[in-house]
This record gives C-alpha cells, structure tokens and sequence, in this order.
C-alpha cells in the first residue's frame, strides 16, 4: 500500500534494495504536493438531517461482525501478489459474493496486462456497480493484491494491507443489501460503486511505473468510457473513498484535501454520536479515529490516478502506518477486531447518510 512521504518509512523499496530515505521521500513529496494544487471539482455538500437514532441502530443490527470475521477477511488471507493463482482466487472470490448479492449488481472484471520490472504481468481489477445507469456514483475503493516479498522468507499476507479494507466493504455491502436494492429500485440519482483494485504495491520499488497498476488503467479507461450525454464514467464519481491499511490498534485518520473536508467531518461526528450512544467497543475517547487537524504527510496511493483527473478525494487511511507496515507481522494476530467491527459502524451510518438509504 501507499508510499507515505514524510511518516518515518519510505514506501520506496524493493525486494533487492532500499534507496536512501531523505533522497527518496523529498521525491515523492514533490510529486504528491504537484498533486495536491490540482484542480478538483467540489463534493457534494454533506445531508443536513443525521439517521434517526431508531433508523440507526436497526441499520447496525444488520451488520454481523462474525459474517465479517469468518466469511469476507478470512478467505483474503493468503499471499495475493498479481499474477499468482492466489489473486486468481480472491478475486473469484470476490465476483462471486458480490454477484449473489440480491440487490443484483453489476460485476465487471478490469482485465489487462501491463510491462513491469519483472516482466508483463497479468492484472485484473473487479468493479461492481449497484445502479449503472444511475447519472452520479459514490465509489468505494480498496486494492486486494498483497506485496510481492522475496522468496525464501516469511509470507506476506497484508491483513491490514488490505484485507480488511476489501472485508470491510463486502460486510457494507451484504448488511445494507434491503436498503440498497430499494435505492435500485427507485431510481436513486446517486448509486454505490465498489472497485477492488489489482496492482497496488509495487513488484520491484515504488516509483510511478512500478505501483497502481490497477488504478492507472481503470481511470483511464473510466474517462474514455462515456456515461450519459457529454460525461464519461470517471465524471460521474461524486466522490471517490479510498480505504487503506486499516484494522490495527488505535488508528488516527485525518483529512486531506480540502474539497472533501466536510464529509471527513461527517464521519468524524457519526464517531462521537456512536461512542455516546454507546455502540463502539474498546472506545474509550469520544473521537479516537477520525481526528481533526493536517496528515502527518501525503500519501501516495491508488486515489491518485483519479486525483490527476479532477475527481474528489476522501482517503481514509491512517497515519502513522500501522507498526506491522510491510512486514510478515501483518497479519489476523495482529489486528484489533474492536476497531474493525467499530469501523464498519462508523462506514454503514456514513453510507446510509450519504446515499439517503432507508
């Protein structure tokens, strides 16, 4: 996941070797800071109206941590590296429970082969859409693939990076179900859209052809693809919610474009409301995740394909990085359960809200 250009570890490395830090992070710095003066469309103002808190807790009843734990994570813990016939399953996996879902999405795979520091490799990006011909879309997006690490040694299994994330979203998926079909049903302006991206981390070291591979050749093709009279596929993304490196203890996510300031504040209040109604587990403080105040540095991710090409960006990613960032420790014994089961609570109210569901 990610190159984080200024929280104490470069995202620059390799199987064979490490740049130097400083050289390494000023570079990616300098990129991201270009990326963040270019010019993107405002997001859609938050709703003015909170969840009734009798809508709420209905709405959370139908999320099944055990459902999470069991069915959706646990199947994405192996080594998942592009090309591997362990990616091959996960995202079989993936289609599959998305397409048995009864809001009856439409499920489309992003298949391509692009040349890499180890050759062409094949990636394929799976992208589900409640409502296709719905003219705006909410687009929720992680990356499913797992860092290529050498041979030889321990497996990398990246339960934060990013099991959860893709867990996360099919949980979202499944528990909000009867809502999200009669939003199909009524012809909802604004529709759900998930991307599990290929290609993220880099097969070699970290640089702008060696990473993203999944997200460069799915926002191009969505601005080529034409969705309605004069906009293209990539136009209609209201705004673009990117989840990474999620699942550790004590996480603290920040906000970091301006133009989507007031729906990280809107998951920020949904936190404190849940902590006072006393729906979060091993909660202690009212705000503990979504925290106020600038990221600790930019981050160089899979939003930023689609940051180039003017669309709003929330990425909800931690920083500092988790300890067991890009090492053999990321795994399900290291994960907090309370933390992923509390944030999928804050998600669920934060789609409901967004999307108008009931």
């Amino acid at each position: 996941m990610a190159d984080h250009s200024s929280v104490g570890a470069s995202r620059s490395l390799s199987s064979t070797a490490r740049l130097p830090r400083q050289r390494t992070e000023r570079r990616a710095e300098g990129r991201i800071q270009a990326l963040r003066r270019t010019p993107t469309k405002p997001a859609q103002a938050p709703p003015g109206r909170s969840l009734p808190e009798a809508h709420l807790r209905t709405l959370l009843g139908q999320l099944d941590p055990q459902r999470l734990w069991g069915k959706y994570l646990q199947p994405l813990l192996v080594e998942r590296t592009p090309g591997s016939p362990g990616n091959s399953k996960v995202r079989q996996f993936l289609e599959d429970e998305l397409r048995a879902l009864d809001a009856g999405w439409q499920v489309k795979v992003d298949a391509f082969s692009a040349p890499t520091p180890l050759g062409p490799v094949a990636f394929a990006s799976v992208v589900a859409t409640l409502s296709p011909e719905a003219p705006r879309r909410l687009t929720l997006a992680c990356h499913f693939d797992s860092k290529l690490f050498p041979p030889g040694g321990p497996p990398f299994l990246g339960a934060t990076d990013s099991a959860v994330p893709c867990a996360l979203l099919l949980e979202l998926a499944r528990a909000l179900d009867p809502q999200l079909r009669r939003s199909k049903d009524r012809g909802a302006p604004v529709t759900l859209q998930l991307l599990f991206l290929d290609g993220e981390e880099a097969l070699k070291e970290w640089g702008p052809e060696d990473s993203l591979y999944g997200a460069r050749h799915l926002a191009q093709r969505m601005e080529q693809t034409p969705h309605g009279p004069g906009l293209s596929e990539l136009q209609a993304i209201e705004m673009f919610v990117l989840l990474d490196l999620l699942g550790a203890p004590n996480p603290v996510i920040r906000s970091h474009f301006p133009n989507t300031a007031s729906w990280f504040q809107r998951l920020s209040s949904i936190e404190k409301r849940l902590h006072r109604l006393g729906l979060l587990a091993s909660h202690p403080r009212e705000l503990m995740y979504f925290q106020q105040g600038p990221p600790l540095g930019a981050v160089d991710d899979d939003h930023v394909p689609f940051l180039r090409r003017g669309v709003p960006i929330l990425h909800v990613i931690p920083t500092p990085f988790p300890v067991v960032w890009h090492t053999a420790a990321d795994t399900e014994a290291n994960l907090h359960a309370p933390t992923v089961h509390n944030l999928s609570r804050v998600f669920a109210v934060f789609l409901a809200e967004y999307l108008g569901l009931r």
